[in-house]
């Protein structure tokens, strides 16, 4: 049996943070993803979740130093869980998106 670790996601950038390693630059960056569903009355409800990214510069990337807040984005990546210690001194746990691609949408014409 193959284990499978792989995510596949589009949405909206929210903030981004850019940190230049070395001779390449590393991104993080936030995104809403929204899923719509109807309720028992059947109203529409729209359900966003925010992810964590992170993404390298890398050759046949597009250039991530001006990936900015409201661009569409298309990112396939694998989940990542790190435990930390908050400035407060308890235990926490997220998860990360570490990508290995990221492409810009273009916006669609209506």
């Amino acid at each position: 049996m193959e284990h499978l670790n792989q995510v596949e996601l589009r949405g909206v950038v929210g903030s981004v943070k850019i940190d230049e390693v070395a001779d390449t630059y590393v991104v993080h960056f936030s995104m809403a993803t929204n899923y719509i569903y109807r309720d028992r009355e059947g109203c529409a409800v729209i359900e966003t979740t925010w992810h964590s990214v992170t993404a390298w510069q890398g050759p046949g990337a597009p250039n991530l130093n001006e990936l900015a807040k409201g661009d569409k984005v298309h990112v396939l990546g694998r989940l990542r869980q790190r435990q930390y210690i908050s400035d407060s001194g308890e235990k926490r746990s997220t998860v990360d998106i570490l990508a290995h691609s990221v492409k810009l949408i273009a916006d669609e014409k209506e």
